[in-house]
């Protein structure tokens, strides 16, 4: 198990370039399983969890060629089903939360489609049932079992439907778009996610042949289609990652920019750190974040009441920044409450903050409220470990504003969504090596 060495309260200063998008690439790549033709995918993340599923799908019998650091070509024309019951996909699937979404590929395309119960971050419950329904009502059949927690459907065909997604899930809405565009006839989904990263996969399929409708918004329409081609594709860049080098940069009073940022795709994330009091500057499609030498202040709504930052579906605010959104504040003039709303055990990495010297209350398992400190006390460099991916960059970004050294275990979670961390940081001038 490896750790971060950091020694914060250092000033960075340069530019940082924003990986290709991690939630993206997991859609992407998983819809390599639907063509027999070659499939070259641009900007994909050198992350831990992508790089899982690569091999995954590799063991599967998809032919991977990397054409360079970020570009690689798959095609997927001598799929190795039995590997789908062997013990080593079940041991394979479960260290990856994106595995559940070569189910959809795979029954629309094969008739069948199996997987065991995904791992990823320790955050909260997160179902699958969305999935699971959606293909239920294209026609599949759904078997469970329980000793092994390994799940499967399949089907002779599937048929198009109306359907009114329970909840508007990301991979729940990616996944059944993937099993609706080979099925028989008209599949209209309402209530369905419409996420940047999710439009770009619609994109991508039509590209390759699909009739996708209504993309951009929460009423997809598929007109099914017997066969998809190959294509080209390029991966936005990670939002999330831009977030967190936003709260970076104000953390540790820094002048950054951040490169190439896709503004249009960003929604609500510059707003929210605005609401917080950061300059977020637009030049070009880049982001030029100011160094706050006098440091940043929370706006309160227009009658006085206390700020909430919460999540919502997207064009609302992702629960992926909220641990972000946190860490910034303990360092904000005024007082913020944090609403997380998806994941009950998301905010629990507060006690590491609160060792720190970080003011915060941590009022039931969604909602925690801030009480910056304005840099009147600065946070206290410890020893922590990395609950998830998002709470591990949050700890990071505290660490490198913090007096003194701070060492990060279990930093494996931060690599599964943030590549090459450790030379980027240094390339701005944060004093930070990875030990064994």
């Amino acid at each position: 198990m490896g750790i971060f060495k950091i020694e914060g309260g250092h000033q960075l200063k340069g530019s940082i370039q924003p990986q290709g998008a991690k939630n993206e690439a997991l859609q992407i790549l998983c819809a390599v399983l639907l063509t027999p033709e070659k499939v070259t995918i641009k900007n994909i993340p050198d992350i831990v969890d992508v790089n899982k599923l690569i091999v995954l799908l590799g063991k599967l019998g998809v032919k991977v060629e990397k054409l360079s650091t970020s570009s690689y070509s798959f095609q997927a024309d001598d799929i190795n089903l039995k590997y789908l019951e062997s013990a080593e996909f079940k041991q394979d699937g479960r260290g990856l939360r994106g595995s559940i979404m070569i189910v959809g590929p795979l029954l629309a395309r094969f008739g069948k489609g199996y997987i065991p119960k995904p791992g990823g971050d320790k955050i909260g419950r997160r179902r699958l049932d969305t999935h699971f329904e959606g293909f239920i009502n294209l026609g599949a059949k759904f078997r469970y079992n329980r000793e092994e927690y390994f799940y499967g459907v399949e089907a002779d065909k599937l048929t198009g439907t109306y359907m009114l997604l329970d909840e508007a899930s990301v991979t729940g809405t990616a996944n059944i778009v993937m099993a609706a565009v080979l099925a028989e006839g008209t599949t209209t989904i309402y209530n369905a996610a419409c996420e940047p990263y999710l439009q770009q996969l619609c994109k991508m399929l039509n590209r390759m042949g699909a009739k996708i409708s209504g993309i951009g918004s929460n009423l997809l329409t598929i007109e099914g289609v017997d066969t998809l081609g190959g294509t080209e594709h390029t991966m936005l860049p990670d939002m999330i990652e831009i977030g967190s080098w936003i709260g970076l940069a104000a953390m540790t009073k820094s002048e950054l920019t951040i490169k190439n940022v896709s503004w249009d795709d960003l929604g609500q994330i510059p707003n929210v750190f605005r609401k917080l009091g950061i300059t977020v500057e637009q030049q070009g499609d880049d982001i030029h974040i100011p160094a706050h030498t006098d440091g940043y202040e929370i706006q309160s709504y227009i009658d006085g009441s206390i700020l909430t930052v919460s999540d919502a579906p997207w064009p609302g605010f992702t629960p992926d920044l909220l641990s972000i959104i946190l860490v910034v504040a303990t360092q904000a003039r005024g007082s913020v409450l944090v609403h997380q709303k998806m994941f009950e055990s998301r905010l629990f990495f507060v006690d590491k903050l609160i060792d720190m010297g970080a003011k915060i209350i941590l009022c039931d398992p969604h909602r925690a409220t801030v009480i910056g400190h304005d840099f009147k006390s600065q946070l206290k460099a410890t020893t922590m470990t990395s609950p998830d991916i998002r709470a591990g960059i949050s700890l990071l970004i505290a660490a490198l504003s913090a007096k003194g050294t701070s060492t990060i275990h279990n930093i494996e979670q931060i690599d599964r969504g943030y590549e090459h961390i450790v030379e980027r940081l240094q390339a701005i001038g944060a004093k930070i090596e990875r030990l064994d």
